[in-house]
């Protein structure tokens, strides 16, 4: 298994592990019986490394497909940096505020969402690609990113943004 595999089984593990409360009993699981294998359980981890080990190829795909070199930084995003900012500035930081402007499209190039707040960097507002690889930015960068759905807007998506859906964003940063 490579370090990519292992790394997405580890992030859906801890997805699907998250709650960290014991189930409940099966009726076929009586008082000092040995507990039987969740098939279930096991069924969906695999079915979800597979869905994520298809992502993972339809957005290199099309990173591929596009002119610009990109390259693979953290939560399995690829990146082009358009212009890297303010690099005489420290990179941003976690538990600071941040104005950024935020275009989605689908990887057909359909515009889902074009948002513009202020985030704070840590703080779960933005899509887990979104925030790890923007603590490694200046202020004033323009980047675009194509970034698989597990790690971009999930399984629930948002009121825009298909669940299951691998995007490629554009940010500025404002500050």
């Amino acid at each position: 298994m490579s370090g990519k595999q292992i790394s997405i089984f580890v992030f859906i593990l801890v997805l699907l592990c998250g709650c960290g409360g014991q189930g409940p009993q099966r009726p076929s699981q009586r008082k000092g019986e040995k507990p039987k294998e969740d098939t279930t359980q096991l069924a969906l981890m695999e079915m979800t490394l597979r869905m994520a080990e298809a992502a993972d190829k339809a957005v290199e795909q099309a990173v591929q497909a596009q002119e610009e070199p990109f390259a693979l930084y953290e939560a399995h995003a690829w990146i082009h940096l358009f212009d890297p900012g303010r690099t005489e500035e420290p990179t941003l930081q976690p538990q600071k505020p941040y104005t950024i402007h935020m275009r989605v499209y689908s990887l057909d190039g359909k515009l889902l969402e074009d948002t513009k707040g202020t985030y704070t960097l840590g703080k779960n507002e933005l899509p887990h690609a979104v925030d790890q690889n923007l603590r490694e930015m200046h202020p004033g960068a323009k980047m675009r990113m194509f970034a698989p759905w597990y790690t971009a807007f999930g399984q629930q998506g948002t009121e825009h943004v298909p669940p299951f859906e691998n995007v490629i964003i554009d940010l500025e940063i404002e500050e």
